[in-house]
């Protein structure tokens, strides 16, 4: 138990593994709840997406939301398809059906459904960023696992998560973005820069209404992999439409470097998600 969290888990932290959200053919969708042992319910929940470049991770590698159940949230670490098991937009299948599933089940766990935030890194960023843009777009919704409730969420915390994968070339890094076996296109199925309507449905700004619930954008400006102007983007599209939008940039910080994990970083994304899932 120690080493999945980084020896943070506790006495007064409840834990319940391996949860089904869906069965997509013979696969279980699992997910991963902790909440605390005491206090008033329902409780607001952190969804939390794992990251890995779309093609690796797990729910229970470095699940750094799973400590705001110190704090009095319910927290959800989310498991989905790899692109090696599915091509997009399965992914967001699967991340809204978890949702959907959390609703429907609200009532056994204490949750409150007005109260539901999302926060990941990386291709987890990305992906509760897909999430977070407002309803209606079939194209993101699936069928899979339980249906007839909404998978909206309130809040959206984005750590360094790719938003148009056609334009991340546009800056030097340590990955060439349109190769055939880069990760945005083995997510996609084609070299991205052969598919631009394949990369349009990918890319959250696509589908961005102005009906989109907060988000905090976090950076670091020396990032390699994922280009700081990818959250720039992503960040001005926002504040274009109207959305309540915060980006932070973390002077120097690379990909997920240990900047992200200051009490300055701490103490922001705690007040974001204190701010519009507790208030």
């Amino acid at each position: 138990m120690a080493g999945v969290h980084g020896g943070w888990l506790r006495e007064g932290v409840e834990h319940l593994y391996d949860l089904e959200y869906a069965r997509v053919g013979d696969r279980a969708m699992l997910l991963d709840l902790y909440f605390p042992e005491s206090g008033a319910t329902p409780r607001p929940l952190i969804i939390w997406v794992h990251g890995g470049a779309f093609r690796t991770g797990d729910r229970r590698d470095g699940c750094v939301a799973a400590r705001m159940a110190l704090r009095g949230y319910a927290v959800a670490s989310v498991g989905y398809r790899l692109s090696h098991e599915a091509l997009f937009p399965a992914q967001t299948h699967d991340c809204r059906a978890a949702v959907r599933w959390l609703r429907a089940h609200a009532d056994d766990y204490g949750l409150d459904t007005d109260r539901f935030g999302a926060w990941g890194p990386s291709a987890g960023g990305h992906l509760v960023a897909m999430l977070g843009v407002a309803g209606g777009h079939d194209v993101l919704e699936g069928d899979e696992g339980v249906t007839g409730y909404s998978s909206r969420v309130q809040a959206v915390c984005d750590w360094f998560g790719p938003t148009d994968f056609s334009r991340m070339n546009d800056y030097p890094g340590d990955m060439d973005h349109d190769a055939p076996d880069s990760p945005e296109s083995e997510l996609v199925g084609a070299p991205i820069q052969q598919r631009p309507d394949l990369v349009a449905r990918a890319n959250p700004i696509t589908y961005i209404t102005g009906a989109e619930p907060p988000f905090l954008i976090v950076h670091g400006d020396h990032d390699p992999l994922v280009p700081h102007d990818q959250s720039v983007r992503l960040y001005n599209a926002l504040r274009s439409a109207g959305v309540e939008a915060t980006l932070h940039t973390i002077a120097g910080a690379g990909h997920g470097t240990p900047e992200f994990y200051t009490s300055e970083i701490t103490a922001l994304v705690d007040a974001f998600f204190d701010r519009y899932l507790r208030s």
